[in-house]
């Protein structure tokens, strides 16, 4: 059963954290690569981060020292911690594998960074 589905989401005040948590099947965790991806309202999905099978990392630069993923082999579960947050991190988020995301996506967890 192909499943995916993100958590730990929230409202938080500028400079606050989080730390969210995508349970994944097998048959998309594997021994493949992860990713958090997000979209903003009105814009496109994008990468924020990244992390190989054997725990090699990637981000995008809005996000570099900020954000730090990680992965419980496992447990089938990639995570995503983020500090400092700032306003233009409010997006939902949603994990898939990269490169080369399934078609199947998550419900995605909201995240809402304001005052």
């Amino acid at each position: 059963q192909v499943q995916l589905v993100e958590s730990g989401g929230g409202l938080v005040q500028p400079g606050g954290s989080l730390r969210l948590s995508c349970a994944a099947s097998g048959s998309i965790f594997g021994f493949y690569g992860m990713g958090w991806y997000r979209q903003a309202a009105g814009k496109q999905r994008e990468l924020v981060a990244s992390v190989t099978f054997g725990g090699i990392t990637n981000y995008a630069d809005s996000v570099k020292g900020r954000f730090t993923i990680s992965r419980d082999n496992a447990k089938n579960t990639v995570y995503l911690e983020m500090n400092s947050l700032k306003p233009e991190d409010t997006a939902v988020y949603y994990c898939n594998r990269n490169p080369s995301p399934r078609s199947y996506w998550g419900q995605g967890t909201q995240v809402t960074v304001s005052s």
